[in-house]
């Protein structure tokens, strides 16, 4: 079976590094909204906290991947602040294959020694349970055998999928680090989309993938400060990618930095190629706030791969909005740095 699809799957193929390794879908600008790989983080910026994400990735190219979410997550009592909750609706499509999927997160924040209201120290340890909902549409394909008896179907299949995510977050003012696994049932993957007589592996299923973050927030001056962070991701199948990213933040008004990320080799995969080279690609944001309540963001992805000569880059835009709420009798005054 052949369809015009077939070079974006095989592109897609190639940057994965693994003939069956689907990773978790995954923002730029995930920085800026950790609930996105981290359901620990339900909760951490205190206040009601609405954001929404459109990415429009491989500008250019025939059926690359389009990618929408919009979350939510708040304290469930703003006097009380020792648990969050959080949710998620996400679309994802890569040619003839959609997802959907409807997340539900609880976060339980632990105080520490030290913690205060102007300068938290807290522990949060987060779960979450999914629902999925992976499709192919069969009109999509051209065939190079139409007669072979197990692609006769041209309807649309779909699956439905369960799973959980377990997260780690701790953070201070000026330091946070956190881990999670996503997609705990998926773990001995081999999910299949049942197509007409035959099945068909979906590259939007997911299989379990896991995060490590870190980061910190420098003062350079009174008006600029500087933040470096981290994220190594594991999805256990292809190589292992790392992000390195840098931020300034001026009149904490407007952020400004960049991310560069690539995949390296920790330890020895057997399924994996002994040739393989690493991927690189980088990233350039903006993050403004328009007032204390209001934020939009943008980001400009770029290759540095053979694939830049096929497609424009990638785009991504977010847009968050604070609703502000009295903790302790007043509003809450303490900037949320991450």
């Amino acid at each position: 079976m052949r369809n015009h699809f077939f070079a974006l799957c095989v592109t897609t193929t190639c940057l994965l590094q693994a003939a069956h390794a689907q990773q978790s879908v995954q923002f730029s600008q995930y920085v800026f909204d950790g609930l996105t790989i981290n359901p620990a983080y339900a909760g951490y910026k205190g206040d009601p906290y609405l954001n929404t994400t459109f990415r429009d990735q491989w500008t250019g190219f025939t059926g690359a991947p389009k990618t929408a979410v919009v979350s939510f997550d708040a304290l469930t009592n703003v006097s009380d602040d020792r648990m969050g909750l959080g949710g998620q609706l996400l679309y994802d499509q890569l040619g003839p294959q959609q997802n959907y999927s409807l997340t539900g997160s609880y976060s339980y924040r632990i105080p520490l020694a030290g913690d205060q209201p102007d300068d938290p120290h807290r522990l949060c340890l987060g779960i979450a349970g999914l629902l999925s909902q992976y499709s192919l549409n069969g009109s999509t394909f051209q065939y190079e055998d139409p007669g072979d008896p197990l692609i006769t179907g041209t309807t649309v299949r779909t699956k439905f999928v369960p799973d959980a995510h377990f997260g780690v977050f701790y953070y201070t003012k000026r330091f946070y680090a956190g881990g999670s696994i996503l997609n705990l049932f998926s773990i001995n993957g081999g999910r299949r989309i049942y197509y007409a007589n035959g099945s068909a592996y979906s590259s939007l299923l997911e299989g379990t993938t896991m995060y490590l973050t870190a980061g910190g927030m420098l003062d350079l001056s009174d008006e600029v400060k500087f933040k470096p962070s981290i994220m190594i991701k594991e999805d256990f199948k292809g190589p292992t990618n790392s992000d390195f990213n840098v931020f300034f933040l001026f009149d904490e008004i407007l952020w400004v930095g960049g991310s560069y990320r690539t995949s390296m080799k920790f330890w020895d995969k057997s399924n994996l190629q002994q040739n393989l080279q690493a991927s690189d690609a980088a990233s350039l944001m903006a993050e403004f706030y328009i007032n204390p309540q209001f934020r939009i963001g943008y980001s400009y992805d770029f290759t540095t791969s053979g694939l830049s000569n096929y497609q424009s880059g990638s785009h991504e835009l977010s847009l968050g909005i604070t609703f502000k709420t009295k903790r302790f009798g007043q509003y809450m005054a303490t900037p949320r740095y991450f």
